[in-house]
């Protein structure tokens, strides 16, 4: 359903995710549209926009797609609406996204971030990663491994984030299935009203072309010669 019949290039992918073509405010309305017309109750799909929103308050970058799937069907909610939820983080919201996780999770768990390395957010991000690539590699060629950049992660990102995006992550989950709620209800409710009244309107015109063709076939008999009916 997402996928492209010509593949972009990497460089290119990588700056649509950034921005994507039209700004986020088109993709916002795409989305809107694709919340609306899925064919499931109302409650499913709110169930599915709520785990997703939430999914994006998580650490897990690159799997956030995996994981509100796997939460959608917990919560017995819609998986494609739960992907769609995902779009609630973007690079406009990740910042404060990162900084309020961050900041709680820090105060919910007493603890400090090391000021003493360094390295930005993103940039214990990227060593991580490249502990985990270098370190694999280095264990089958019989090297000695290192993990202290992962370790400083875990301890000054990916922990403290963990715990404190789980409070914002679920007041703004039920914030978006308590909006988003009523308004699928609404739009499921109109859309089955405009298609009844399209149906009628179907069956109103075929009523009136059989009524207007009767009398024509009647008269078409009394004017045909005698015998024309005859097997």
């Amino acid at each position: 359903m997402f996928k492209r019949r010509d593949k972009l290039p990497i460089w290119q992918s990588f700056l649509r995710a950034l921005w994507p073509r039209g700004g986020w405010g088109r993709a916002a309305i795409y989305v809107k549209h694709r919340l609306r017309r899925l064919p499931d109750t109302p409650r499913k799909i709110s169930r599915g926009i709520m785990v997703g929103v939430f999914t994006t308050f998580t650490p897990f970058y690159g799997v956030h797609f995996v994981v509100a799937a796997l939460l959608a069907w917990l919560v017995r909610g819609n998986v494609m609406a739960a992907l769609l939820g995902t779009f609630f983080g973007n690079p406009l919201t990740y910042v404060p996204i990162g900084v309020v996780s961050l900041n709680l999770g820090h105060w919910m768990l007493g603890s400090d971030m090391d000021r003493e390395v360094d390295k930005s957010i993103f940039g214990k991000f990227f060593d991580a990663g490249a502990d985990v690539f270098w370190n694999s590699w280095y264990a089958l060629t019989g090297r000695s491994v290192d993990w202290t950049a992962t370790h400083l992660f875990w301890d000054d990102v990916f922990y403290p984030w963990l715990v404190g995006g789980i409070v914002p992550g679920i007041f703004t989950g039920l914030a978006a299935y308590t909006i988003s709620l009523p308004l699928i209800e609404a739009y499921q409710r109109r859309r089955r009203g405009q298609i009844k009244k399209k149906l009628d309107a179907i069956r109103a015109r075929a009523a009136e072309k059989a009524a207007a063709s009767g009398p024509a076939k009647a008269a078409r008999k009394l004017q045909a010669p005698p015998g024309d009916g005859a097997a």
